[in-house]
């Protein structure tokens, strides 16, 4: 019996993981990459009601509301912040705001809700203080990156849309964590977004998210997820989408930006919080995201593998489709994201994401903390 060839095996198993990105950067990423909004031959503008939950946002309610506020918008929207039992000066700070602009609607809570952890009563609440069927959602902490912002996101609807997935990104600021934070949540964006275009939607955030009120009713809200103190948006997409009622719009004007982590304690514990929630998608959403981390986390490790064990004039060309191929959607990705100035540090970006896996893997299977 021949001995087995262990360089030859490693080589033929990094193919296999090229093949398999390939096939993800084609026939997901690549929608992102080329993404075109559908011509309308008649556009509707929708009556919208935006939902804010706040806690202890002082600070940001004050820089970030009056640009909710003042956005240009011919058809009726309204603002519904709903103040989550805060122990500072929001209520003051809504109250001055509420002066100013007629659209604001303030929903002060002042009791827990029993049993039900996270953000979910407080944004149940708001939608049902809320009066139009187009519910648009997004954080204290977030601006939106224009004045079109309704105006865009709402156009993603048509007589067959319930839900439109937005991108919610961060704002640039110096530094590597930043870098590190914003490539990771783009590539989030990517693979939510691209999923969704596929006819595979599994997940949005709450940091630019739109769906109608009258599903949210129907599928009975949250009460499904209560017990989970996270997934006010992700799992709820999870449960609420489908390839025919969910849509997203990817325009720069339609993009919200919220003030990233600048510690890297603080950006561990968030987004440990994050990935709690996943162990509860769909089986075909988890089958799907875990093929795409299995291979991501072990590309570089059989890379180096087959570099030393087999022989690094055929492995080099095979690393370099996929270089080539990933340096190109992700380009055309970030352009359209308006991250374009990350595309220099893509591949050791992408290199990072191989340690920020070994790092939050874990959360997987950890019990969600009870805050938002």
């Amino acid at each position: 019996m021949p001995p087995i060839n262990w360089g030859e095996i490693l080589f033929f198993l990094f193919i296999a993981v090229v093949i398999v990105q390939l096939y993800y950067y084609v026939f997901f990423f690549g929608r992102v990459a080329f993404y075109k909004s559908k011509p309308k031959t008649q556009s509707q503008q929708h009556p919208v009601s935006v939902i804010i939950c706040a806690r202890d946002e002082d600070e940001n309610l004050a820089r970030n509301l009056p640009g909710v506020l003042v956005q240009s918008y011919r058809s009726t929207y309204e603002v519904v912040t709903v103040n989550d039992n805060s122990m500072d000066d929001s209520k003051y700070i809504l109250q001055e705001l509420k002066k100013t602009f007629r659209s604001l609607n303030v929903v002060e809570l002042t009791q827990e809700a029993v049993h039900i952890s996270g953000k979910k009563y407080p944004l149940s609440v708001g939608i049902r203080e809320a009066k139009h069927e187009v519910l648009l959602l997004t954080d204290a902490d977030c601006v939106p990156a224009s004045e079109h912002w309704i105006e865009k996101m709402q156009d993603g609807y048509d007589e067959n849309i319930e839900i439109v997935l937005g991108y919610g990104a961060y704002h640039k600021r110096k530094g590597l964590l930043n870098k590190l934070i914003r490539f990771e949540t783009f590539h989030t964006a990517l693979q939510y977004l691209s999923y969704a275009m596929a006819g595979i939607p599994y997940m949005g955030v709450g940091r630019n998210l739109s769906y109608k009120k009258s599903l949210f009713f129907r599928v009975k809200g949250f009460s499904s997820i209560n017990h989970i103190p996270s997934g006010d948006d992700d799992l709820f997409i999870n449960k609420a989408a489908t390839k025919h009622n969910t849509a997203v719009v990817i325009d720069p004007d339609a993009i919200t930006r919220s003030i990233p982590k600048t510690t890297w304690g603080s950006w561990l514990r968030q987004k440990s919080r994050h990935y709690t929630t996943a162990r509860f998608y769909k089986p075909k959403h988890k089958f799907l995201l875990g093929l795409y981390f299995a291979t991501q986390f072990s590309f570089y490790p059989l890379l180096a593998a087959a570099i030393i064990f087999y022989d690094w004039r055929f492995v080099l060309p095979v690393f370099g489709i996929r270089f080539l191929l990933q340096g190109f959607v992700l380009y055309k990705s970030m352009k359209k994201m308006e991250e374009k100035d990350l595309w220099p540090w893509f591949i050791f970006l992408d290199m990072w994401m191989f340690f920020y896996y070994i790092i939050f893997a874990p959360a997987l299977w950890r019990k969600p903390q009870k805050n938002w």
